[in-house]
């Protein structure tokens, strides 16, 4: 069965976002001489942040990222990092895309970027693509896959990957507790809550043990492309900006801050990015059994993690509300974010109750 039609495609590349064709294919011809001819190029919209655009070749079939405009790629968008994370991943983690090429010349298209092979297949957004119908078994066994290809992950041996300067290691939690409290009182806004009570469980409730693995940090159903014949295969992760070496534990914690199920409320619901509401996807509690089975893990402060992811997306949400509310960016799709960040803090509020 194919399901060519439902393939994520790019399009249009986006007026003042094109890309200088002929400076690149300079570039290409010296460090990429087995690329022939000239590229049809689109650009993907899914994205907050980097630019990524699609070249086809009559023989390649290529990915491009670079940052956006205006920003110093060193800091949240350091393609160097993203490139040689991934190209190290790469003998150990089969779901990473091929790495082609990367450049700190920001004279070739006005910024550092990396090319990589692109992933042909589907990509689980908020709903399935139209056309594509799943029965509820079918449904079980992607979920199933996409947790697997996480737990995957995070049982990669990064030491002997070569990746244990891909973050700071030890003390981790501690980090993060501490760098989302301070960001989030930084961009605090007076409509949503000051986050002290949240904050301050968080500080007195971090465990006492720590792992350490890969950890991903925007693992999501939409970072994942699924195989076009068999749309319950994942054949893909992308997005590696955010990964580091971290808990593995925190890095579910993330994901399940966005994972809304068919029983939430009517706002939560509202919310929803990816299809965890569809007939047969798991709960987030079996989410957290299945995990914790598969990683051989017993864990008696999940509450801790689950109240962290949303409170780390609290703290994302707010941090865009936040220049909605003055003025940096006139998108009137932030314009209601203060609403989801108070509803985020309700949520957290009522796991840390009934955790006790």
């Amino acid at each position: 069965m194919s399901n060519a039609g439902v393939i994520d495609a790019a399009g249009k590349v986006r007026a003042g976002e094109e890309l200088d064709v002929s400076s690149l294919r300079k570039w290409m011809s010296l460090h990429m001489p087995e690329v022939q001819g000239e590229p049809d190029v689109t650009q993907y919209s899914g994205g907050a942040s980097n630019w990524t655009y699609r070249l086809k070749f009559e023989t390649d079939d290529l990915v491009l990222r670079r940052p956006p405009a205006g920003t110093k790629a060193k800091g949240a968008h350091d393609m160097g990092r993203e490139y040689r994370l991934q190209k190290a991943l790469e003998p150990v983690f089969s779901y990473v895309p091929k790495m082609r090429g990367y450049s700190d010349d920001e004279s070739v298209i006005g910024a550092e970027f990396y090319m990589m092979n692109r992933v042909a297949g589907i990509i689980p957004r908020r709903n399935l693509p139209r056309g594509l119908e799943m029965n509820a078994d079918q449904v079980r066994t992607m979920c199933t896959n996409v947790l697997d290809t996480l737990i995957a992950l995070h049982q990669v041996d990064y030491k002997s990957a070569n990746l244990e300067n891909l973050g700071a290691g030890e003390g981790y939690t501690r980090r993060q507790i501490e760098g989302w409290s301070k960001r989030y009182s930084n961009a605090r806004t007076w409509n949503v809550p000051k986050g002290n009570k949240v904050m301050k469980w968080l500080a007195e409730n971090m465990p006492k043990k720590e792992t350490l693995c890969i950890t991903h940090n925007d693992f999501r159903f939409d970072n994942v492309v699924l195989d076009e014949q068999d749309p319950t295969k994942v054949i893909g992760v992308l997005d590696w900006e955010l990964a580091t070496i971290g808990d593995p534990l925190m890095d579910l914690g993330n994901m399940l801050a966005y994972w809304v199920e068919a029983g939430d409320d009517k706002f939560y619901r509202s919310t929803r990015r990816q299809p965890t509401t569809l007939d047969g996807m798991m709960t987030r509690n079996e989410v957290i059994e299945y995990y914790c089975q598969r990683m051989n893990l017993e864990v008696k402060n999940i509450a801790f993690y689950q109240v962290y992811g949303l409170f780390r997306l609290a703290g994302i949400a707010q941090q865009i509300y936040y220049r909605y509310h003055h003025k940096q960016t006139r998108n009137p799709a932030f314009k209601n974010y203060w609403i989801f960040v108070n509803y985020l803090n309700h949520r957290s509020c009522k796991i840390i109750k009934e955790s006790r």
